[in-house]
């Protein structure tokens, strides 16, 4: 992943400006440390970092039109780029190999309205220097962070990340996903628009190869690569499929006759975590490269400031379950490794978050499921992408495909709940389809391993260490005056206080603060969800481990009913999560890590 950074519109075109602004790009140097380029041309100026990936000999940024007046800033990967190439054969002369160049002759051909053509995640800011206009356009979930910010001089400015826009503009904001911005009206269209996005529920029957075929398309696609690449492995359903069907068809690829047909595997967790057990599992029946990765709780603790620093969020369980991939993603660079892919967004998706198996009917399951998918750039978009970013990998991943979520989202929903008479768990559809006795992918009793979410499955020790380790840290007198302190999404208890502290400090802005999501949340649900059951409203702890479905809680639950005894959340007050599951608790309304655990 690339850093880009623009402003345009600036009253001050000096050199003073032009270095003020080199400084800002420089902050994103760690998502791009291979190359950097400005464009300058008057009042606007264009910069990138990048992290060469496609073609690394060729590909530096800014890109260019023949007369150097079209220029493009680009953060993306497009898969598609060769079958537009050819479109523009004998129109328009391609001067890199990059896949970003063909934003070039797309807008020159059809304006702003060619980005729904592009198959792939970006982030770009094109600027047009014959009549001084300029759009920016964001991919369809918001695979890919973006910003957009305003200088009292009336200029715009975007930026992959907010710490390059924060102390320059009075104003600025999340750019969302699956939008353009234009200067020709000065706002926001979406160009985004599919089916599922109106909530309606589908009623396309499920089929197993269709779903099957879309996934192992969205998966080849992504080993477009120039660079050693691997697959993070936690050993839960998504990963293992995302690193079965990667190691199935590297063959028939151009990266295995540029890197060979090993596959390298990445796994990360405490001593005896349980992903640490189930990722071996499957790289031994696969026969990756496989590569284990220790943390200690202290080394967790020791690298939140940083994680926070990057992750730009003050949500509890994005930094939980970021610090071990934040940890990670450092030991993968260091093998030579640049890119990745990563299995996020399959529970959105599928509804595989344990706390939709209590989703009274098909109608509040899709939708829950719709509202989970537009929340995605908040949340584990932004985990992968940041944690990772923060050192230069790029992370891929495949069930965030364009032409997969139709799929996914266009299935009727009923084929997608639970049902325990039916023997249907979770992601039921997902593993049927991949369910193949003659050819098998993966083990069955992997294929049907229940969920955990990442920063439960890198060690259950990891969460209680972090909250005892908030505890020391925060007294009850600063949680008495927290609403006092900060009013605007007031921390429930010491973790989410502990992390708000830091994140004031590094991000002081009103326009900082508001763009984190906070709200009531069990299970990673959103906070509509908590109204399937009554029960859920006394809790303040996501951890999908406190759902009375998962297989630990189930047998804690057991052991608690009779000791008669209940655990106390984060303020103290006993709380149940659903009726007969114990609950111990902390924190806010979010979204935690699908891809490298589940």
């Amino acid at each position: 992943m690339c850093g880009i950074f623009a402003a345009l519109g600036c009253a001050d075109c000096s050199q003073a400006q032009r270095a003020r602004v080199l400084a800002c790009s420089r902050r994103l140097k760690h998502r791009g440390p291979d190359w950097s380029g400005l464009y300058q041309h008057e009042g606007n100026f264009l910069a990138q970092q990048r992290l060469a990936v496609v073609s690394p000999l060729s590909g530096d940024q800014p890109l260019y039109n023949e007369d150097r007046s079209v220029v493009v800033v680009a953060n993306g990967e497009i898969y598609n780029h060769r079958k537009i190439r050819k479109q523009f054969t004998g129109k328009h002369t391609f001067t890199t190999g990059s896949d970003c160049e063909v934003i070039i002759p797309l807008y020159e051909e059809y304006g702003e309205n060619f980005v729904d053509m592009l198959d792939g995640v970006f982030a770009f800011v094109l600027y047009d220097a014959r009549n001084n206009t300029y759009m920016a356009a964001r991919d369809a979930i918001g695979v890919n962070p973006l910003y957009i910010g305003w200088g009292g001089d009336g200029s715009v400015w975007f930026s992959s990340e907010m710490k390059a826009l924060n102390e320059d503009c009075v104003r600025f904001e999340l750019f969302p996903p699956g939008h353009l911005y234009s200067s020709a009206t000065a706002g926001f269209r979406r160009w985004y628009n599919p089916r599922w996005f109106l909530e309606q529920v589908p009623d396309t029957p499920y089929d197993p190869l269709v779903l099957r075929a879309a996934f192992e398309k969205a998966v080849i696609k992504r080993l477009m690569t120039d660079v050693p690449f691997g697959v993070l492995l936690s050993g839960g359903l998504d990963s293992s499929l995302v690193a079965s069907v990667t190691k199935r068809h590297l063959v028939e690829t151009e990266a295995a006759e540029k890197f060979g047909t090993e596959l390298h595997s990445f796994v990360v967790g405490l001593e005896g975590s349980p992903d640490l057990k189930a990722a071996r599992e499957v790289a031994d029946y696969l026969g990756t490269i496989h590569h284990e990765f220790y943390f200690t709780v202290q080394d967790g603790i020791d690298a939140i400031e940083e994680v926070i620093y990057h992750d730009e969020t003050y949500d509890v369980t994005t930094i939980r379950a970021s610090t071990p991939m934040f940890l990670m993603a450092r030991k993968i660079k260091s093998l030579g490794v640049k890119m990745v892919l990563s299995g996020e967004g399959s529970d959105e998706l599928l509804g595989g978050y344990l706390y939709f198996h209590f989703a009274p009917n098909k109608e509040e399951f899709h939708k829950e499921t719709c509202r989970k998918v537009k929340a995605l750039h908040q949340y584990d978009c932004l985990r992968a992408n940041k944690a990772t970013s923060a050192w230069g990998l790029e992370v891929r991943v495949p069930f965030l495909d364009k032409e997969f979520i139709d799929v996914a989202m266009g299935m009727d929903p009923e084929w997608k709940m639970y049902d325990k008479d039916l023997g249907r768990i979770e992601k039921w559809v997902m593993r049927k389809a991949f369910d193949d006795e003659e050819n098998p992918y993966l083990p069955k009793h992997i294929l049907y391993r229940q969920k955990e979410q990442f920063s439960d499955g890198v060690g259950y020790s990891w969460i209680d260490g972090l909250k005892a380790f908030t505890e020391q840290q925060i007294t009850d007198e600063m949680m008495s005056n927290a609403a006092k302190l900060y009013p605007y999404n007031t921390p429930v208890n010491k973790e989410a206080y502990y992390y708000r502290m830091i994140f004031e400090r590094l991000f002081p802005q009103d326009s900082a603060r508001e763009t984190v999501p906070w709200g009531p949340s069990i299970a990673c649900s959103t906070p509509a969800a908590i109204e399937w059951v009554e029960q859920w409203k006394a809790s303040n702890d996501p951890s999908g481990r406190f759902i009375s479905s998962h297989d630990a809680a189930a047998a804690t639950t057991t052991d608690h009913a009779a000791a008669g005894v209940a655990h106390a959340n984060g303020n103290g007050v006993a709380a149940v999560a659903n009726g007969h599951a114990a609950v111990n608790g902390a924190v806010n309304g979010a979204e935690v890590g699908v891809a490298i655990a589940a």
